[in-house]
């Protein structure tokens, strides 16, 4: 870790946007270019601060690092306890580069309660944050709860006409898989002290807790609740089109980069580390949700006529990928579902920049409102071709590596589903190809589109770096799967310990089983 060996960096980088919401406390409402400007400042410092995660990571480890360890609540073995390996570490990345990109694409798309709406964005950043690096299942909790006043407000004061409707849909349905995490979490807590004598919350001692089978499966059942609606796997993704429609831009853009991915890493990170063998007997049922859930998104969206609705569907058909790739466990796998949240971060943050710029323009989402617009918006229909076959995974472009890494590994556990898969990405190219050519190309025949104005310094500045990602992600991806390598090997190996561990147990073997893997002797099963 080099110069951070004596900085508590982690705490820095979770709490420095408090700070910033402390400064736009001290300002007038009134003054809504410095509140703007204080904003758009601490995000940019913040994701300057997090930089040297990634400079001092070392990818040779799978250990936690820059870990930060203290007693809290010591009587009942709460810590505050914070930690990233390669799979945190890219999602906290990922967090950091947008809030800037959000924060400046709010510039004028924000007219009411701007310092309000400033003051909630860097709350979530911090809530999203601690939620990526808490090694403490109470501290994540307690940030996992955070993040959901901020896009409440975010979605219930700056989103569309139905934007209560929108946002108290988005709070209940998370709230009923928190609540049902918490049990879970209180029970894994209780079967811990009954096994050790000890009370504690700390992940990487309750790993060491290897459950029978069948207690095994109520608690996965509980925790991959909360976390596949917060996904939203299909069935549990209704709330998602209505909150998507109806956040402001930047609202649309945090939620579907960061905020869905908490899902998915809550998957990698808790599910099913802590419930091998209840994940192992869980695998079909997933698989078969996510292949359901890739071809139904892509088939929805393909009957949008509003192209914010658009991709919001094509939010559930990406996360499908996602979640195929997890479930098939297998190296190429895995690595790529991770990629895969790197990317739909980046492509569907894109497009819902670039439909909030339209959208200011001319305050119709409609597909039918437009045509032509190629010819009067060519800088903007050049960002807008980028993020789309970005959002197809053409090669060269970030989202082919995440799906060619998920099939390759599907293919390796089930060749039916990945065959099903794959029909995703053709379903894919044909929504948004079709979307795209009716909105770009064309006749330029109505009159309101022939005075729109071409992007402006502002936007072309929040899109650019984007663009860097979509390419420097598609053509040099060793860069990033090179930092999460030892951790979704470490991953897949303590899985499949724990998963033979319990079968020996379950068996009669015990002792040879408890042997075995205290001293890491035990073979790792393949999962075919």
């Amino acid at each position: 870790m080099g110069g951070l060996a004596h900085i508590p960096i982690l705490s820095v980088v979770i709490f420095f946007p408090m700070v910033g919401v402390l400064f736009l406390l001290l300002i007038d409402r009134e003054n809504e270019s410095a509140i703007k400007g204080t904003a758009l400042v601490f995000s940019i410092i913040e994701f300057a601060i997090s930089l040297p995660l990634i400079v001092y990571f070392n990818p040779g480890t799978a250990d936690y690092q820059f870990v930060e360890k203290i007693p809290w609540v010591k009587a009942l073995g709460i810590q505050y306890f914070l930690g990233i390996d390669g799979i945190s570490l890219l999602l906290v990345m990922l967090t950091t580069f947008l809030t800037v990109l959000c924060v400046l694409s709010s510039w004028t798309a924000i007219k009411d309660h701007v310092k309000e709406y400033m003051i909630s964005m860097l709350f979530l950043e911090t809530g999203m944050l601690g939620a990526l690096i808490s090694l403490d299942l109470v501290l994540f909790y307690v940030f996992w709860e955070l993040m959901l006043i901020p896009m409440y407000l975010l979605i219930g004061v700056w989103g569309g006409p139905r934007r209560v409707y929108a946002a108290v849909k988005f709070f209940l349905y998370t709230m009923v898989g928190s609540v049902l995490m918490m049990i879970a979490i209180l029970a894994l807590y209780f079967l811990y002290h009954k096994a050790t004598g000890v009370y504690t919350f700390d992940i990487t001692k309750l790993y060491q807790l290897n459950l029978p089978v069948g207690a095994q499966m109520w608690m996965f059942a509980a925790f991959a609740l909360a976390f596949a609606i917060k996904v939203p796997m299909f069935p549990f993704h209704t709330w998602l089109p209505d909150a998507h429609t109806e956040a402001p831009t930047a609202g649309s853009v945090i939620l579907a980069g960061v905020l869905l991915k908490m899902g998915t890493y809550g998957f990698i990170r808790f599910c099913i580390p802590l419930f091998p063998s209840a994940a192992m007997k869980f695998v079909p049922l997933i698989m078969l949700l996510a292949v359901i859930g890739i071809i139904y998104g892509a088939l929805v969206a393909m009957m949008q006529k509003d192209v914010k609705k658009l991709v919001a569907y094509s939010s559930v058909s990406h996360l499908g990928f996602v979640m195929l790739g997890m479930f098939a466990l297998n190296m190429q796998s895995v690595e790529g579902s991770i990629y895969q949240m790197l990317n739909h971060g980046i492509s569907t943050g894109a497009l819902f920049l670039i439909v909030g710029m339209i959208y200011e323009r001319r305050h119709t989402r409609l597909i039918k409102d437009f045509g032509g617009l190629a010819k009067q918006l060519p800088i903007f229909a050049t960002f807008f071709m980028i993020a789309t076959l970005s959002s197809i995974g053409l090669p060269g472009t970030n989202g082919f590596v995440g799906e060619f890494l998920i099939l390759l590994g599907t293919f390796k556990t089930s060749r039916p589903f990945a065959v099903f898969a794959a029909t995703g990405v053709i379903l894919g190219a044909a929504y948004m190809l079709w979307m795209f050519q009716r909105v770009m190309f064309g006749k330029l025949d109505k009159e309101e589109n022939k005075v729109l104005k071409d992007l402006n310094w502002r936007e072309v500045a929040t899109l650019v770096p984007i663009v860097i990602m979509v390419f420097w992600m598609g053509i040099y991806p060793k860069f990033f799967i090179g930092k999460m390598e030892k951790s979704v090997s470490n991953f897949l190996a303590t899985v499949n310990k724990k998963v033979e561990a319990r079968r020996l147990m379950d068996t009669g073997a015990k002792a040879l089983a408890d042997n075995l893997w205290q001293t890491g002797k035990l073979k790792v099963r393949k999962v075919n």
